[in-house]
């Protein structure tokens, strides 16, 4: 079978992107240099699950600084997952890092496949629908004129950038893909729903930025990995592609529907909005499901449930 590399490969998304690409039969080179935003063991805790399978291999590379070309040997997909999360963290002096693990990190990838990777055929970047910003019509279309919101958001559209650019210059045959709240066992635990969970399942308050009106359009994390499997073969070279779950809710409902699978009543403080926090994000999809195929298998509250199944198992 083909070879496949997964950037970020320990982190939340790659790591089930890496889980399900061996189950189909793909050898995996999975690469991750365990940036500091939320702790190791728990990046390492995603790794054991990759670890045991033959066509597995790990290297902990640091994308800013390695050489990277001899890892291009013989892959056929690139699945960009690496990058410095978070939109409520990209401000001020840790701007730095956004711009040298989201940027330069993709800038160097790109460098070193246009140099080496004759045999690539497709380029996977996950991009963000922070690119979008504050829009005024919804559910917002890829042609939507991009303004982030936060500086997150910039790198995100900077590096998706650079992708449309390596292919318009070079030929590369990338693809991006805006993802829209991805949720679901091994989320990060700087985001909200294992935030919600955990503090509810610990008998503590939880915290919600803004008045709990805000919508998100939630997309469970083994649909945004099928998207990704169906942007290997389908889509457009330099194309963009929304992904979403088609649950658009609001936080005050997705709360709720938190208590109904714990049984347990939330204790809610509600804080000041945060900056770069947008109001209301809802993904048109339809280009991705008539180019891709893609069409989201998992409700919200299946997937909550899953979630929630996953923290109390921890």
């Amino acid at each position: 079978m083909d070879t496949c590399l997964v950037t970020g490969v320990a982190g939340f998304i790659g790591s089930h992107l890496a889980e399900r690409l061996l189950a189909e039969g793909y050898d995996v080179f999975g690469v991750d240099c365990f940036t500091d935003h939320y702790p190791r063991s728990l990046k390492e805790a995603n790794l054991q699950r990759l670890s045991p399978s033959p066509g597995f291999r790990f290297f902990p590379l640091d994308l800013r600084f390695a050489d990277l070309r001899p890892l291009l040997s013989g892959v056929a997909y690139i699945f960009h997952q690496a990058a410095q999360p978070g939109v409520r963290s990209s401000w001020g002096t840790e701007f730095e890092l956004y711009v040298q693990h989201n940027v330069l990190a993709t800038q160097r990838l790109l460098e070193a496949v246009k140099d080496v990777g004759h045999d690539l055929r497709r380029f996977v970047f996950a991009s963000s629908s922070s690119v979008y910003g504050e829009v005024e019509e919804l559910p917002v279309r890829e042609e939507c004129l991009p303004r982030p919101y936060s500086p997150y958001g910039v790198t995100k559209l900077a590096a998706e950038h650079l992708c449309v650019l390596y292919h318009r210059n070079f030929g590369l045959p990338t693809i991006s893909l805006r993802y829209f709240t991805v949720y679901g066992p091994r989320q990060r635990p700087d985001m909200a729903f294992r935030r919600f969970t955990t503090a509810m399942l610990s008998g503590e308050p939880l915290q919600v930025y803004g008045d709990g009106e805000q919508t998100r359009d939630f997309t469970f994390v083994s649909d945004a990995v099928q998207a990704n499997l169906l942007a290997m073969q389908q889509g457009d070279d330099g194309g963009v592609y929304n992904i979403g779950g088609g649950s658009r809710v609001t936080v005050n409902e997705t709360i709720r529907m938190l208590e109904r699978i714990t049984g347990v009543a939330a204790q809610i403080v509600y804080r000041p909005l945060q900056h770069g926090d947008v109001r209301d994000t809802w993904a048109d999809t339809s280009r991705a499901r008539a180019e891709l195929g893609f069409l989201p298998q998992v409700s919200l509250e299946k997937g909550l449930r899953a979630e929630v199944e996953w923290i109390e198992q921890r």
